[in-house]
Parts: C-alpha cells; sequence; structure tokens
C-alpha cells in the first residue's frame, strides 16, 4: 500500500493511501509532495534593528526601599 504526502495552500497536508484517492485530491487542488526533500530557506530578515546606546546607564549602587528586606513585627519572636 503507497504511502502519498498531499499538500494544499488552503487545507494544509495530509496523507493518501490509495493512488485512486490521490488522483481524486489532485484534482481538487491537492499536490503531491516529498517530506524527505530539503527545504530551501531563505536567510531571515529583520525589520528593525537595535540601535547602540550612546552613553552607558548608570546603575545606583543602594538598594531601593521597596526591594529592601523588611522584618516582620507580627511573627512575635
Amino acid at each position: 500500500m503507497p504511502i502519498i504526502y498531499l499538500q494544499h495552500p488552503v487545507h494544509g497536508r495530509k496523507v493518501a493511501t490509495l493512488d485512486m484517492e490521490a488522483e481524486f485530491d489532485e484534482e481538487n487542488g491537492w499536490e503531491r509532495y516529498n517530506p524527505e526533500a530539503p527545504v530551501e530557506s531563505a536567510p531571515a530578515k529583520r525589520k528593525y534593528t537595535r540601535k547602540a546606546a550612546q552613553q552607558p546607564v548608570e546603575q545606583p549602587n543602594e538598594v531601593l526601599n521597596f526591594l529592601a528586606p523588611v522584618s516582620d513585627e507580627s511573627e512575635g519572636y
């Protein structure tokens, strides 16, 4: 029993198991393809590129108040 790989621009891909089924599908817009064939891919183009910072941003050396540890007086230790 042959395995026939088909693809359609709207419905995607499918597998036919009979020649008669594949022929019927081809009449309805399906095309045969080889899943083991290498695919040529174009290099990805970036739509936007990052700009390098003109001056480095200075980071503060102190811990912000809302990040500092706080003792919980309700624990009662």
